[in-house]
């Protein structure tokens, strides 16, 4: 799954990958629901960690 990425995504990746808007993608990470870190004023982000967000959101990582 999202092979073409790299393993660390900026937020300008994320809203592509996830086809939402950037204010989307900040407020996932600021409320913790999308796992990421800040380096600077900038957020990075591990590809498994919105592999876990889109599995744990479409509740299929319990099956």
């Amino acid at each position: 799954m999202f092979d073409e990425y790299p393993d660390i995504l900026t937020t300008e990746e994320v809203s592509d990958l996830l086809r939402a808007g950037y204010n989307s993608v900040y407020e996932l990470l600021n409320s913790g629901k999308l796992k990421g870190y800040r380096n600077g004023r900038v957020w990075r982000i591990p590809k498994e960690s919105i592999k876990k967000y889109i599995l744990d959101s479409a509740n299929l990582s319990n099956k």
